[in-house]
């Protein structure tokens, strides 16, 4: 099995490379103007998930609430590194809604307004 989450935006370039920088995934591949749509998928090659991001001429139409999570889960020891490389992009840092994130990652949110955690692998 293969898992896809796949989200339609309204700046393919901004979240693509938000994506990269914060968390170090790759373009996997994309596609322009299939039947008015462009994408991008992103993840880790080898790995059997990915995001895609789409982007067509009718805007989103999602309200993304505080439960609404993407979860990365990290080796303990990347956990700190990767948290401050987020930081460093300048993605808000929220409290988490369920007290379990505030204690086992940290939450951010992407440029869309929606949410991620990266937690560390247990």
């Amino acid at each position: 099995m293969r898992l896809r989450v796949a989200r339609h935006t309204t700046n393919l370039q901004k979240i693509t490379a938000f994506y990269q920088d914060s968390l170090g995934l790759e373009v996997l591949g994309s596609f322009e103007n299939h039947q008015e749509y462009d994408g991008v998928f992103l993840g880790i090659p080898g790995e059997n998930w990915h995001l895609e991001f789409t982007m067509s001429p009718g805007a989103p139409q999602h309200h993304p609430d505080e439960d609404d999570l993407l979860v990365f889960y990290v080796p303990e020891e990347q956990y700190p590194a990767l948290v401050e490389k987020v930081r460093k992009t300048g993605a808000p840092e929220l409290p988490a809604k369920n007290p379990y994130w505030n204690n086992n990652g940290t939450t951010f949110a992407d440029p869309d307004g929606f949410r991620f955690v990266v937690s560390k692998l247990q």
